[in-house]
């Protein structure tokens, strides 16, 4: 499988599947972070979710992504599964990705996108502060797992191929754009400790 391949698919799997809980999520008052586990072989979903913190506040996107997935009744071994996220994931995010056992990880936005397009600087914030990592420092491939940016795997490529990942690409970031300023604009009246 190549890299564009996989980007194109990861992007898809965003618009597709993540977007449209997300838009419900933040509709209930939620962030915008969302994730999804597909199977490597073939990279079909597995399944999608979105941010709940109104319900729990540890139900980031990934962690509720990993509490679903765990609540079936089938599951295939983490090795076999590539794990998606939306944006870059927080310090409990990275734990929880790596106590369910997955060897790889791939993410959207950044850190730094989800501070400043977003005004969300907590995982930076977190990051700073508890750990003393300067913004975003931690291990990106390391004995656990191995994480990518899609936008590292879309610079790759070149021509036609690229043209049409970066289209995509601007669809999801505007999606996004319109649910972060609908999130922030109605974020004081939820009860998520740090929204």
């Amino acid at each position: 499988m190549t890299s564009s391949v996989l980007a194109e698919r990861l992007m898809t799997v965003i618009e597709d599947d993540i977007l449209p809980l997300t838009e419900r999520g933040v509709a209930a008052g939620n962030k915008v972070f969302g994730a999804a586990i597909l199977r490597k072989s073939d990279l079909s979903l597995v399944i999608a979710e979105t941010n709940n913190e109104t319900e729990n506040p540890l139900w980031h996107g990934e962690v509720h992504t990993l509490k679903r997935f765990y609540e079936r009744s089938e599951k295939a071994d983490t090795k076999d599964l590539i794990f998606l996220s939306t944006h870059e994931p927080c310090s409990m995010c990275l734990s929880a990705i790596t106590w369910a056992g997955f060897d790889n990880f791939y993410y959207f936005f950044s850190h730094e996108d989800s501070r400043d397009a977003f005004a969300i600087p907590h995982d930076l914030k977190i990051l700073k502060e508890v750990f003393r990592l300067e913004p975003g420092g931690y291990a990106r491939n390391n004995a656990f797992w191995r994480s990518a940016a899609i936008a590292d795997l879309v610079a790759t490529y070149a021509g036609e191929e690229k043209i049409a990942l970066q289209q995509q690409d601007r669809r999801i970031r505007a999606r996004y754009q319109t649910l972060s300023d609908a999130y922030q604009s109605g974020k004081d009246d939820n009860a998520i400790p740090l929204n």
